[in-house]
């Protein structure tokens, strides 16, 4: 782990390996790549199909010697090599030239608090895999918090909440450190997860996870104007056949208490080891709720009932990591965020990335 600005000022590119999304800032270029973390692999041959958006329309529609997997978990590489392949694509072949042709090209990246030295291991050589001379490795939390502008440098302390697709991060903040944190295995994809379990076992209806997004945006409007029930397409346990359900809301936020419990005594283990003042400082201003999953429909009401504290989404929840992390490489006074975040760049915009790099 670095704990100089220096070093993360030499960095050309920061990266944030997400369970669901890659993102890839370039210095002085912005957001270039912000796209799934799937590869399509042909089994047979060991052929690469597709990475990023279209490995994701592939998902459930391919044949069966076409398998999509997903090469990150949590911050850290679960596959080395499809892990590569898939940032050697979605950096593109032009970018990554005028990146190498830097004498000493560096790489800052996101890392779980709770890696191992194997996990940090396997994460610099699959990023030097790149061309990258050096890695900087930075602890997520305070990424997050740099660029959801908190002033990480103050005496007082800040929580922040990653809730991300396949575990959460808590952490409590002061001084520019970690006082305390703890990586959950429970993120966005078991609350998913716990919603279909229930419309199987409860009304034998199999719903694919794309499917959960009108429910989602249900949820998200009947927190202003409760709505008793929405409709749902999916394929019957019994006959295997299409078939829509009116499902009751209610029945849908029950599905979600557990994974929400799981992650309210995670919070409550980190507030226990931290001091009294910090504490105090939290409940006054508030739990900072960021990450992917964190614009999960009501999930900060239910945090916050559950805690009895105030809980605040950042602006760009999916973003502050990486985002934060870009802050850091562009200036050496990053620490302390004062100007707004840096500009970001549309999707995909690689292209012109590297002909700012060359």
């Amino acid at each position: 782990m670095t704990d100089s600005l220096q070093d993360l000022r030499r960095c050309t590119l920061a990266i944030d390996l997400g369970a669901a999304r890659t993102r890839i800032y370039a210095k002085r270029a912005g957001l270039i790549v912000d796209e799934p973390s799937l590869v399509a692999v042909d089994i047979r041959n060991g052929r690469l199909v597709a990475v990023g958006g279209l490995a994701e329309r592939m998902a459930g529609r391919t044949a069966e010697y076409v398998r999509v997997v997903r090469p990150f978990s949590g911050g850290t590489v679960a596959d080395v090599d499809m892990g590569t392949l898939m940032l050697r694509q979605l950096l593109g072949d032009k970018a990554r030239r005028a990146w190498l042709r830097q004498s000493k090209p560096r790489i800052a990246a996101a890392v779980p608090i709770g890696a191992g030295p194997q996990a940090r291991r396997i994460l610099c050589e699959t990023l030097m895999e790149l061309g990258a001379r050096q890695v900087e490795l930075v602890h997520a939390p305070l990424a997050a918090a740099v660029g959801s502008l908190i002033p990480v440098g103050q005496p007082e302390g800040s929580m922040i909440v990653i809730c991300g697709a396949s575990e959460t991060q808590v952490a409590v903040l002061s001084f520019g450190g970690i006082i305390a944190g703890e990586v959950l295995p429970v993120g966005g994809n078991a609350m998913d997860d716990a919603v279909l379990e229930h419309l199987r076992i409860h009304h034998d209806l199999i719903l694919p996870h794309q499917g959960l997004l009108p429910l989602h945006q249900v949820l998200s409007e009947s927190a202003a104007e409760p709505q008793a029930s929405t409709d749902v397409h999916g394929k019957d346990v019994s006959s295997g056949l299409a078939r829509s359900l009116s499902l009751e809301t209610a029945g849908v936020r029950d599905a979600m208490r557990d994974p929400l419990a799981a992650l309210v005594s995670g919070i409550g283990r980190v507030l226990r080891r931290c001091p009294p003042d910090l504490v105090v400082d939290i409940a006054d201003r508030g739990i900072i709720l960021t990450g992917g999953s964190a614009v999960l429909p009501g999930l900060d009401n239910m945090l916050g009932a559950a805690t009895g504290m105030p809980v605040h989404i950042t602006k760009d929840p999916a973003l502050s990591t990486v985002l934060g992390l870009g802050m850091m490489i562009e200036s050496a006074e990053a620490a302390e965020p004062v100007a707004a975040a840096p500009e970001i760049r549309p999707e995909g915009a690689v292209r012109a990335a590297s002909q700012e790099l060359a």
